[in-house]
């Protein structure tokens, strides 16, 4: 908006007050952003090809194979499944009990209970690592 340059006198060279909105400025600003946009939509919805296998249910009465759990407890046990290991023999006893040819491709789970200390629960991660089990998965509690 515009204000009076002179006196308060009305005379010939009296401007008075502006009060159109001058909008030409915000249409450049929104004509740019609409280019903007325009050109980064298009590259930001590139899409992958991947070629996915369907899903295909089990057949009714196949068995269903039970996944390899490792259970952590508090004052240090250490589970897999129902029968008690030791740390230093983990990895042995997980791969006696996978029963496979290369039993480190398999996925294993791993429970802990909620007051295992943190350090003993990366010694048994890491001892996985060690072992050459990459596949594992961690389960928690739904609250």
């Amino acid at each position: 908006m515009g204000a009076k340059l002179g006196g308060s006198g009305g005379g010939k060279f009296d401007l008075g007050q502006n009060s159109d909105i001058n909008v030409t400025p915000f249409v450049d600003v929104m004509l740019v952003l609409l280019i903007i946009f325009m050109v980064a939509v298009p590259a930001a919805t590139v899409s992958i090809k991947l070629d996915l296998p369907p899903a295909i249910p089990p057949p009714p009465g196949a068995k269903v194979e039970e996944p390899t759990l490792i259970n952590i407890q508090q004052g240090g046990g250490l589970y897999i499944g129902e029968q008690a290991t030791a740390i230093n023999s983990l990895t042995a006893d997980l791969a006696r009990i996978i029963n496979k040819p290369n039993p480190t491709e398999e996925r294993v789970y791993i429970r802990a209970d909620r007051t295992v200390r943190y350090g003993d629960f990366m010694a048994v991660m890491n001892l996985l690592q060690e072992g050459g089990y990459y596949q594992v998965a961690l389960i928690n509690e739904e609250l």
